[in-house]
């Protein structure tokens, strides 16, 4: 490696990491920049090396590949830095989409920054952003929440958390779990639009958008039928007013059976009506017709 580099990309003869995004499935979606990175670089690590190949092969790239998967980077991250700071030009690659986003790539940039090695990012394919914009949800925030929990019970405590949140929520999702998924965002958030979008930029892309419910029966049909396949984002519509009418009446109801018990115990109108105004968020007027038993 020669100490002077005039590739057209960058500063001349200076080492760096470059996250270069690839396309989420059609090819035609690699930017420019992304194949003069390829080009200019070093060495291409990726978390596959089969899939990174293809790639490069289909661009007419040749370029030496290293294995930097999640067993990879945490054993490797200081080494690959290292390198970057001698002078080497470093592309990293995930297996399809924006690099660092749900995969290794994050802890190569911080391993990077900490140790003061330039850091280039380039823009480019998100299968987490293009999903947000086909689900045509009309909230103007959205909340990426990574891979969607394998378990039941930490689904059900992830959609709990984040029900208030008032932004459309985006989660990466298996085939193979994507039915089970839809079935507990059914019962935690029965009034939500959802969108399965499947196989994003593909030939047989497609974005299903449904009430959760019927989303959930959907999918589960398919699972028995013929099964699903394709790589998966499901979007999760913002809170809208019949949520919000039905967690009010819920909280309504929880309250006059707390007042209740309250008043059984021979607490005072004024302590139910601070209590419940503390516990369920309700009017001062409808606390103390609670507290009443009106």
């Amino acid at each position: 490696m020669t100490d002077e580099r005039r590739d057209g990309y960058g500063e001349t003869g200076r080492g760096r990491i470059i996250l270069v995004p690839t396309p989420i499935g059609n090819l035609g979606d690699m930017t420019r920049r992304g194949i003069e990175a390829f080009s200019a670089a070093d060495v291409v690590c990726c978390e596959d090396t089969r899939v990174t190949g293809k790639l490069l092969a289909a661009l007419g790239i040749s370029k030496r590949l290293e294995r930097l998967d999640e067993a990879a980077i945490s054993v490797r991250a200081g080494e690959i830095v290292a390198r970057a700071a001698a002078g080497e030009i470093i592309a990293f690659a995930s297996d399809a989409g924006m690099p660092g986003v749900s995969d290794p790539g994050g802890r190569l940039v911080a391993a990077a920054r900490e140790a003061g090695v330039p850091v280039e990012v380039l823009p480019g394919a998100s299968a987490a952003a293009t999903a947000y914009v086909a689900a045509g949800f009309a909230c103007p925030r959205y909340y990426f929440g990574g891979f969607f929990p394998r378990k039941a019970g930490e689904r059900r405590s992830v959609l709990e958390s984040l029900k208030a949140l008032d932004a459309v929520l985006v989660f990466y999702e298996s085939p193979n779990r994507i039915a089970d998924a839809l079935a507990v965002v059914a019962q935690v958030l029965p009034h939500r639009q959802v969108a399965v979008c499947r196989e994003l930029t593909k030939l047989h892309e497609e974005v299903f958008r449904a009430p959760a419910p019927d989303a959930a029966a959907e999918f589960a049909r398919r699972e028995a039928a013929e099964g699903i396949r394709g790589e998966i984002v499901l979007v999760i519509d913002g809170p809208g007013e019949a949520e919000a009418a039905s967690d009010a009446e819920r909280a309504l109801a929880a309250a006059e059976v707390r007042a209740a018990q309250l008043r059984a115990t021979g607490a005072s109108a004024k302590d139910i009506r601070t209590l419940l105004i503390g516990e369920f968020g309700l009017s001062r007027n409808d606390a103390y017709a609670l507290a009443l038993g009106k």
